[in-house]
């Protein structure tokens, strides 16, 4: 049975209005028969049966149609309260029904009243857009949510597999690591800094010759064999990148080896941190680097000292005139001079007596003059029979008369060589700082100059450079002159010298060396031109046209003698022709212009040229590189000291100077430095050629050697383009005859046995 509360609001209305409707009929009815049965006259009841009767039947009637009415006023009543109250009350419910099984929370109850019932609707539809509004930020809130979580473990996953990765490469490069310790040939360090403890391998301690029980743990094991004067450079290296302020350590240093010797070692090594940036261990290697060491000191010596007296050469001195000039620019009253001596007559002595007494008297007139001069002052070899000295810290022009005094004396005591007496004399040029200059090179220039003009008076004389002297720099200005002349009338040159495998003997290229026809001179050297070419800025036409010129004489070359593909040319460069910025679109348009084979062209420059500016000069290097040129280092030694800087240049090709070749074998030094040449050079992978071969027992020397290539007056001299065509026509011969003959053996009958 349901109760009065589950009946619905319409049904509650009806049976409210018929009960209410039912009551007031009956209380009618009681109060009319009160009055019926209740005379109002006797005020006692006298009830009148028939009459009740009567009026019962028409009181029914009535209140049968009272009823009825009543009914039909209820059901009105009903339907209007339902359209009133109930009906918005149902469309509120059938609402919140949808807003709970959909979570639809956009939608609204469409109801537009002002009564208390409007009231309610409208604070259910603000509350709905409450209620949507924070689902709205829930679920905005909840995809974040989702996105972060997909996002994250789209990140674990990666790092999951990033360290299944990692565990796969620490393995392989642990099995890498290992392999290559087995077949290196460093020693091994490792430091634990909390225990201060210091492991060192078996190669580690053998390399310097101690037995394996002779070496602790102890980091003073490994301090006290350093060098003394390295030791606290090396102990600053190794704390500093502890601390971290330096990001790597790397050391060159010396150790004592167990028979008192001193080895070069190179240490390396790299510190482990832990999370706060505390370093908790560093290990690394130690490398035996003596042989390396020895060589490059050897060649750095050689290349700031001349290698046949030993005297500081033209480079070394130029840097010490250097130091002077700006010394004298702090203190005005500091004086100093240059000297340039030429020994008169030296040409008679060689050529009478030969070269190796020659070099002989060179060697004593090197020893006389550093007798006569003091402590502070330098004297040089700069070439052949040319010296120059710098006097320095001079009181007065006095001192320097004196001393030019004391070495023309000196010299002047003969020379006992092989039991022959030698008279010689030097003709000198001085020049005083007095006269201000910006450049050590225009000091030698200028006692350069006065020298001229002392050895035009005669020998032995001394000469004092001044102002007035302008003979040379008007024969200059006039050589210039005619230099640019040359260039527009095609005066210049170019002859070539076969470059030849020293193990085949074949010719393998040319290069290329221009001469100037001078029309009222003849031929002109090269260092009489050029250096004035350099000066003046000539350089940069000529230097385009030389190649132009060879690159178009190889490619006819190739095209005219087919098999001759492989012939290489080589061109010298400048320094000026290598500082400009349109050097390599130069190259590109000659290159396009005369398509010689890809790789058969060269680019020699010298030492001095790379490292006046080695980032601009290798960005140069490893753009002609790209381009097929070879790159070829020339004089190669005699003059700025490159090795340690060698392995960072794209060189193809190291050019031994000459003046090495010329002396080689006789006292077993040029042999040695030669060595350390191809060695140095074929262990970063490049070739060698030897200038200035002149004898077959040099070639034997450098064949010993394993010097691949070579160039020089044994083979040919500098021959111009139609020599050249008449040396390539005959080896083609040659090769035809031989293919000829090895042709008509081919096409013999076998023989038989009988």
């Amino acid at each position: 049975m349901k109760r009065f509360g589950d009946i619905p609001i319409r049904q509650k209305l009806v049976a409210i209005i018929m009960v209410t409707s039912t009551m007031t009929f009956l209380f009618t009815g009681i109060v009319f028969l009160f009055y019926e049965f209740i005379p109002s006259r006797q005020g006692i009841l006298q009830p009148d049966w028939q009459k009740i009767v009567e009026r019962s039947g028409q009181y029914a009637l009535i209140g049968l149609l009272v009823l009825f009415v009543s009914f039909i006023i209820a059901f009105f009543l009903s339907s209007k309260l339902q359209e009133i109250i109930s009906r918005p009350i149902s469309h509120l419910a059938e609402i919140v029904g949808i807003i709970s099984s959909k979570k639809n929370y956009a939608i609204r109850a469409d109801i537009d009243n002002d009564d208390e019932l409007g009231l309610l609707v409208t604070q259910f539809n603000e509350m709905l857009a409450q209620i949507q509004k924070r689902d709205r930020k829930i679920q905005a809130a909840h995809d974040e949510l989702e996105k972060r979580v997909a996002e994250r473990t789209e990140d674990l996953q990666g790092e999951i597999n990033e360290r299944k990765q990692t565990e796969i490469a620490l393995r392989e490069s642990r099995e890498r690591y290992a392999l290559a310790m087995r077949g290196a040939n460093d020693g091994l360090w490792d430091w634990d800094l909390l225990k201060n403890t210091l492991y060192f391998s078996p190669r580690w301690k053998t390399m310097l010759g101690y037995k394996e029980e002779e070496i602790g743990e102890d980091p003073d094991e490994w301090f006290k064999l350093i060098h003394p004067q390295e030791r606290e450079a090396l102990v600053r290296a190794i704390m500093g990148h502890i601390d971290g302020s330096i990001p790597q350590f790397e050391q060159e240093h010396r150790m004592r080896h167990s028979d008192g010797s001193y080895r070069w070692m190179l240490s390396r090594g790299l510190a482990v941190r832990d999370l706060s940036g505390k370093s908790t261990r560093m290990a690394g290697s130690q490398s035996d680097i003596t042989a390396r060491r020895l060589a490059e000191d050897q060649l750095y010596h050689h290349s700031l000292h001349d290698k046949l007296t030993a005297l500081p050469n033209r480079a070394l001195l130029l840097e010490r005139i250097g130091r002077a000039i700006s010394r004298s620019k702090r203190r005005k009253d500091d004086l100093f001079a240059v000297l340039y001596l030429n020994l008169d007559r030296f040409k008679v002595v060689n050529d009478s007596l030969g070269h190796d007494i020659g070099d002989e008297l060179l060697i004593a007139v090197a020893r006389r003059l550093e007798k006569a001069l003091r402590t502070q002052d330098t004297v040089a070899r700069i070439s052949g029979d040319e010296f120059a000295v710098l006097l320095d810290e001079l009181g007065n022009m006095a001192d320097a008369s004196r001393l030019t005094h004391r070495i023309q004396e000196e010299l002047k005591q003969p020379f006992n060589l092989h039991n022959q007496e030698v008279f010689m004399t030097a003709s000198i040029g001085t020049v005083f700082s007095s006269i201000q200059f910006e450049n050590p090179e225009d000091l030698l220039r200028d006692a350069d100059t006065a020298m001229y003009r002392a050895k035009h008076i005669g020998p032995g004389q001394c000469q004092i450079f001044n102002l007035g002297m302008h003979e040379k720099t008007m024969k200059l200005l006039g050589l210039e002159s005619d230099l640019r002349k040359a260039l527009l009338q095609k005066e210049l040159r170019l002859l070539y010298q076969p470059i030849i495998s020293l193990t085949s003997g074949e010719i393998i290229g040319f290069e290329a060396l221009i001469r100037w026809i001078h029309p009222k001179r003849g031929m002109v050297n090269p260092v009489d031109f050029i250096p004035l070419a350099e000066d003046t800025g000539l350089i940069i036409p000529i230097g385009a046209w030389v190649i132009q010129e060879a690159c178009r004489q190889i490619s006819a070359w190739q095209k005219a003698f087919p098999r001759e593909k492989a012939l290489k040319m080589t061109v010298n460069l400048s320094g000026k022709q290598f500082a400009r910025a349109d050097l390599i679109p130069k190259v590109d348009l000659i290159l396009r212009e005369t398509q010689p084979e890809p790789g058969s062209i060269g680019f020699e420059i010298t030492e001095s040229v790379i490292m006046e500016n080695t980032k601009d000069v290798t960005s140069m290097l490893k753009q002609l590189q790209a381009r097929g040129i070879r790159l070829y280092l020339d004089d190669f030694g005699t003059g700025y000291s490159s090795l340690s800087y060698l392995h960072r240049f794209p060189i193809d090709v190291l050019k031994i100077d000459r003046s090495f070749v010329n002396r080689l074998g006789q006292r077993g030094k040029q042999t040695d430095i030669i060595q350390a040449i191809i060695t140095l050079g074929h262990s970063q992978g490049i070739s060698i050629v030897a200038e200035g071969i002149e004898t077959a027992a040099q070639l034997e020397h450098l064949k010993s050697l394993h010097c691949e290539y070579g160039q020089g007056y044994l083979f040919s001299k500098p021959t111009d383009e139609k020599g050249i065509e008449v040396l390539l026509s005959s080896r083609l011969q040659a090769q035809n005859a031989e293919l000829s003959h090895e042709t008509k053996k081919s096409h013999l009958p076998l023989e038989t046995s009988s």
